[in-house]
């Protein structure tokens, strides 16, 4: 049997060590399509994901290379379908993942022609790909799909190979050595960079030095865990986590303050306030008002992004690094330090704030269930193992505040993208990433309704082959957009405005049940713990719809003037949910130290 061009790329794709790939069909990759037919049940297998729609597959191929280490792949038809995956590669690009994108183009002759369907996918993906290229030639086809793997893995971006229809189908020839052709490689390239030795003795200079240290840690030191900690036992740091970085120190550490920022903790705020070291480790955290004041603390950063590197706080050492390689290089020259007073005093601070947030979750709305009790009752039940996630709507500040990973958890987000759409596709492809394991979503209504439903019928669609098939999905129903609605109440000082806002309500849980799977509908604060409880009793599929209060005002550990202002310019103007903020946030406050209080309000 000859082998054809698109023969040859899925045999390349499995020789980069991939093994799934999310696509969704169409004519302009359909002789490709007919390929990974006809690989299938053969030792030419590559798995094919097929969810409801393009954006969703490069969603899951951007949440798959998170989960897995390897590169994710998604596939798709020429545009419109082209034109889908962007978002889901804008993911990848931001958060620093590799993803390549298999993408169908129209025959080479329409190329330039304004035929049907015929766009210019090199112009399209350019801002998105670090690499993006199409295959003219069977003797291209190597080097182009090569290169897009390589340059992914090593810039950590996602690169886009576009495949003309007829040259999919194109007879198959291993290149000869001839000029202009070029015979590539398929190894991986090393990405275990470590700094020169002189950087490495400074960086152990500047922590032994410091009294009061902070690691700021990303998801750029998964894999390093234990190096972080023991980094931090001889130093005497404090460890915040960024959002994404959450499951890479565990929550057990008790000098692990979780994060910083509008849904992080206040001893993280203290950390940020009084330390004099900070060193960033595999993070670019994109909020620098919550960094130390300029001059405040010495600053490292170790990154395998140089780009990245000194631009949210003054770092006086930039570290082009693996985190884990560079923690290795400087260990043996850090000093054992006998003071862990900084680290006690965090770990104090942090058990007050965990008594704070507990007395949060327990305060009662008139309006609806608190928010805050779902995930705490959801935290306090999590298996081991398990993988959650959370889409970028109010229910990331509950997720910031409740959600505590324990070892072998895992757990993660759109992150710098911010998107309210991934919280389903990133649950969905943990159960395809750990099939023996359990999944949990946190997601609110507006995230819901935009991709959450659809990917119920992929979730019935795959779950048989799955070993552990318990997912449990936590709407959030409140019938608002309610991040959007308090980010314009705290930032602009403009009331919420239904005509944008308003969610069209609907019965989740009766839509669950209508797919087969168990739907709880939670109306009360007295009906949280037992609707949890049978959720994670259940093996299978659960969706918990709960409604919420739309009014419950996500606090940031330390209310800025400007935050107190604009609440109340945008209640002035005739916030329609004027009362509610009011009375809720009100309660909020109530629940919070007292100390807490009286400096968000600026009295004695």
């Amino acid at each position: 049997m000859s082998t054809t061009v698109s023969d040859f790329v899925i045999d390349r794709i499995k020789a980069w060590g991939v093994s799934r790939v999310f696509g969704y069909p169409g004519d302009g990759i359909g002789a490709f399509d007919g390929a990974l037919g006809k690989a299938d049940g053969s030792e030419r297998e590559l798995e094919y994901v097929r969810p409801t729609h393009e954006e969703i597959a490069a969603l899951m191929a951007t949440a798959h290379a998170k989960f897995t280490g390897e590169v994710g792949v998604c596939v798709a038809t020429s545009s419109p379908g082209a034109f889908h995956l962007l978002n889901g590669l804008y993911d990848a690009q931001m958060d620093n993942q590799p993803v390549v994108a298999i993408v169908g183009q129209q025959g080479l002759a329409s190329i330039g022609s304004f035929t049907q369907q015929e766009s210019n996918l090199e112009r399209v993906f350019a801002d998105v790909a670090c690499y993006v290229e199409t295959v003219a030639t069977p003797d291209a086809v190597g080097v182009v799909v090569d290169t897009a793997f390589r340059t992914a893995m090593l810039r950590k971006q996602p690169a886009v190979v576009v495949l003309p229809h007829d040259v999919q189908a194109m007879a198959y020839e291993a290149p000869a050595a001839e000029h202009w052709v070029s015979r590539s490689s398929d190894v991986a390239p090393s990405t275990r960079i470590v700094p020169p030795q002189d950087q490495i003795a400074r960086f152990a200079e500047i922590l032994n030095a410091g009294e009061r240290v902070t690691f700021l840690v990303g998801a750029g030191a998964r894999g390093a865990t234990d190096l972080v900690l023991e980094a931090a036992e001889k130093t005497g740091a404090g460890i915040i986590t960024a959002l994404r970085g959450k499951d890479v120190v565990p929550s057990d550490v008790p000098y692990h303050t979780q994060q910083v920022g509008l849904l992080g903790s206040r001893p993280s705020l203290t950390q940020v306030k009084e330390c004099d070291t900070i060193v960033l480790l595999g993070s670019n955290y994109p909020y620098g008002e919550y960094l130390p004041a300029s001059g405040q603390a010495r600053g490292v950063q170790v990154d395998i992004k140089p780009e990245q590197m000194g631009l949210r706080y003054p770092t006086e050492l930039n570290l082009w690094g693996d985190v884990g390689a560079t923690l290795q290089a400087v260990m043996p020259l850090l000093r054992d330090k006998q003071d862990h007073a900084w680290q006690e005093k965090l770990a104090g601070e942090m058990r007050e704030w965990e008594a704070e947030m507990h007395r949060q979750a327990e305060v009662s709305y008139d309006d609806g269930v608190n928010p805050r009790r779902v995930i705490s009752a959801v935290n306090e039940r999590l298996p081991e193992g398990v993988t959650v996630t959370c889409d970028a709507g109010t229910t990331a500040d509950w997720y910031g505040h409740h959600i505590r990973l324990r070892r072998g958890m895992h757990g993660d987000m759109s992150g710098r993208l911010a998107t309210m759409l991934a919280a389903m596709p990133y649950a969905v492809t943990a159960k395809f990433a750990f099939p023996d394991a359990p999944a949990v979503c946190t997601i609110g209504d507006g995230a819901f309704q935009m991709l959450g439903m659809n990917e119920l019928i992929t979730v019935k669609k795959y779950m048989a082959q799955w070993p552990n098939q318990q997912l449990v999905i936590v709407v959030m129903h409140n019938d608002d957009l309610g991040q959007v609605s308090w980010e314009m109440r705290t930032e602009d000082g403009n009331p919420m405005w239904s005509g944008s806002q308003d969610v069209e309500t609907m019965d989740y849980a009766g839509y669950a049940r209508l797919l087969g799977f168990e739907g709880i509908a939670v109306h009360g604060d007295d009906e949280v713990d037992a609707a949890v409880e049978r959720a994670f009793a259940n093996p299978g599929v659960t969706l918990i719809d709960a409604y919420v209060s739309r009014n419950v005002p996500p606090l940031p550990p330390h209310i800025t003037a400007e935050y107190a202002v604009n609440t109340a310019k945008s209640l002035l103007k005739g916030d329609p949910a004027e009362l509610g903020v009011i009375k809720d946030s009100a309660k909020a406050m109530a629940a919070e130290a007292v100390e807490r209080v009286k400096g968000a309000l600026g009295r004695d």
